[in-house]
């Protein structure tokens, strides 16, 4: 026990936490992926070929695009992943590394500079887009074929590439509904999230949030918009159930409807016979996920039954709500 303890306990702090998004939506992103990339070669090397940009270099694509690839197929609803921050990210970041390196060259100290003063010109102009780093980076350490180009280099590849990922990006997110990007057209597509015009009677719970981001199926770095729709779909999860189970159960799943470090999930793993007297109708249970965790104790039902908020099964690897039948 103590064992499995240690190993959750690395799980959290290395940061492998449970993705919700289905199968599907993971193949789609890795269709987008491919073809994003394969996109940017292609009619990069078409705009070349046909003489509208010269490149004598014959760079066709940055190696940063890559790591843009992940967030705009991966996580198109991404603050991150928005065109401002794409274009910003990439432009600016750019610029920044081919104007230290024609201040003060490729030592390794310059290459940390460039790479800082990126992360802060994306802060400030609100376009922070983590491989516009890569693309500082790589204007002072890549080399003759890059560094000769100069500013040349913003326009064939990087701008090239830019606007050809993008315009991938919105066009094959345009097939999923759910995809739409940038991430304000899935928002104001959206069909209106109905609510009952009645007070909210129930603090949200961590299992809401399971939920709603379940419905979303998208691993999301969150936008504003995105956290509203998520927040409502966690509300409407929070009324859909009663505060306290009717029955404890034995070989059932409960938790205690609490966010952070307070929730807990707990299973019966066997109980004192339903007849049995009030100071006698005891539970053995066992602590399968947050504070706790794997610890077993016993209590009186009625104690559990306090505690208990309600019934929980797992599924895609996340603690939901079992539906009450009233």
């Amino acid at each position: 026990m103590k064992l499995k303890y240690f190993f959750n306990e690395l799980r959290l702090l290395i940061g492998y936490t449970v993705n919700s998004t289905s199968h599907a939506e993971k193949l789609i992103s890795a269709l987008g992926g491919f073809l994003g990339i394969a996109g940017v070669f292609w009619l990069t090397s078409s705009v070349v070929s046909a003489g509208i940009l010269d490149q004598a270099s014959g760079i066709l694509a940055i190696a940063s695009m890559g790591a843009s690839a992940v967030l705009l197929f991966a996580v198109p609803h991404g603050a991150l992943s928005q065109p401002w921050a794409v274009a910003g990210g990439h432009l600016i970041s750019g610029f920044i590394g081919i104007s230290c390196f024609s201040l003060f060259g490729n030592t390794f100290v310059i290459a940390g500079l460039a790479v800082g003063l990126a992360i802060g010109a994306m802060y400030y102009l609100r376009c922070i887009h983590p491989p516009g780093g890569a693309t500082a980076l790589t204007v002072v350490m890549g080399g003759s074929t890059i560094t000769e180009l100069g500013y040349h280099y913003l326009f064939v590849p990087v701008a090239v590439n830019v606007a050809v990922i993008l315009f991938v990006s919105v066009a094959f997110n345009a097939f999923f509904a759910w995809r739409r990007y940038p991430a304000h057209l899935g928002h104001k597509f959206k069909k209106p999230i109905a609510v009952k015009p009645s007070d909210r009677q129930f603090e949200l719970t961590h299992e809401d949030f399971a939920a709603a981001m379940q419905e979303l199926d998208s691993y999301v770095d969150i936008t504003p918009e995105g956290l509203s729709d998520l927040l409502e779909l966690a509300k409407q999860h929070a009324e859909k159930n009663i505060t306290h189970p009717t029955e404890i159960i034995a070989g059932r799943i409960y938790s205690n409807g609490k966010l952070g470090s307070l929730w807990s999930i707990r299973q019966i793993v066997d109980a004192s016979p339903t007849d049995s007297q009030p100071h006698r109708d005891k539970v053995i249970y066992k602590v399968l996920a947050g504070d706790g965790g794997y610890e077993t104790g016993i209590c009186l039902r009625s104690e559990f039954h306090h505690w208990a908020r309600f019934e929980v099964l797992k599924k895609n690897q996340q603690w939901l709500k079992v539906e009450s039948d009233e």
